[in-house]
């Protein structure tokens, strides 16, 4: 099968502003369905919830979850109890014992089930990867930081337990850090300022460390005045690589080899087709697994209460 039809439950902020385009610009794909009480798309059939979209789209080959994190392991076991690949936008669950557990349902039933790591599709993502193949990386350091009240507007839900706060962009730039070292690496210390008023960090410095000793540090904020800074560096025995944009510019040695806009989610359906072809899965847990590490070892400060 070359042609997929696809639904998607959850019609938020996400997939106006990068699902339905990048749908729109993937050759074999083809969004006939949403699923969201609140919320419809022109043109589309539109239904309240994931199950009377089932019922009456039996023909569907995919679904891709893009809700709040706490409802997608309900909502992506029943698709895959249907029979239906599924996408899971980042992250694939609001714990690992349910991304697990998803994991083990997919293998099971034999259905595609992809934890889409959207950063991981950034332009100089594969440049990246193929120019650290033949060295030695020294030291790593990434600053994530973005303006919450710009990039998160009125959702309230990132402040509550498991919407992730500061997580929720960090774990962007988690997800590009283990996809390009050769080797794991291991949280030793973290620090987290959570507000008074809220669940989660609005600012993060993790410290990680390989086996062999190699540093990854870590600063997220929220609280950073836009234009955002998405940027990591990665030291070599041979030389420097500097990832800029989220991923979009690459700088090695000074010099910018990669600078292009960003279409990570043009990327994440690409590579979805190519699943729903093989009838393979893709799901990694090391991101959210470091997130995990980082509440459990965390030091938490309170600062000020973050009001909109």
């Amino acid at each position: 099968m070359s042609h997929f039809r696809l639904g998607i439950v959850g019609v938020g902020k996400i997939v106006r502003d990068q699902h339905l385009a990048a749908i729109e610009a993937t050759p074999g794909i083809e969004l006939v369905a949403v699923a969201d009480p609140f919320a419809e798309l022109p043109g589309i059939a539109g239904y309240p919830d994931l199950a009377a979209m089932l019922e009456a789209e039996p023909d569907l080959d995919a679904i891709a979850i893009c809700t709040p994190t706490h409802l997608r392991h309900e909502l992506a076991r029943l698709a895959l109890v249907h029979g239906k690949a599924v996408l899971l936008e980042k992250p694939p669950g609001a714990t690992l014992a349910e991304t697990e557990d998803l994991k083990a349902l997919a293998a099971e039933n034999g259905s595609v089930l992809f934890a889409a790591w959207h950063s991981r599709f950034a332009p100089g993502i594969r440049r990246a990867a193929d120019w650290l193949k033949d060295r030695t990386v020294t030291a790593v350091t990434i600053d994530w930081h973005e303006d919450v009240r710009v990039w998160h507007p009125g959702q309230d839900w990132i402040w509550a337990a498991g919407g992730m706060g500061v997580f929720d962009p960090g774990i962007n730039a988690l997800s590009i850090i283990t996809q390009l070292m050769p080797a794991p690496f291991f949280l030793k210390h973290a620090d987290l300022e959570v507000p008074e008023n809220c669940q989660t960090p609005i600012a993060a410095k993790l410290s990680f460390s390989t086996a062999d000793g190699v540093a990854v540090d870590a600063d997220f904020d929220f609280r950073h005045e836009d234009p955002p800074r998405w940027d990591m560096r990665i030291e070599t025995d041979t030389g420097v690589l500097k990832l800029e944009g989220g991923g979009a510019r690459l700088i090695l040695d000074g010099d910018v080899v990669i600078d292009e806009p960003e279409r990570e989610y043009q990327g994440v359906y690409a590579h979805f087709c190519e699943l729903l072809k093989a009838g393979e899965s893709d799901v990694d847990i090391a991101p959210l697994r470091h997130l995990a590490d980082a509440a459990l070892l965390g030091h938490r400060r309170t600062v000020e209460a973050f009001i909109e």
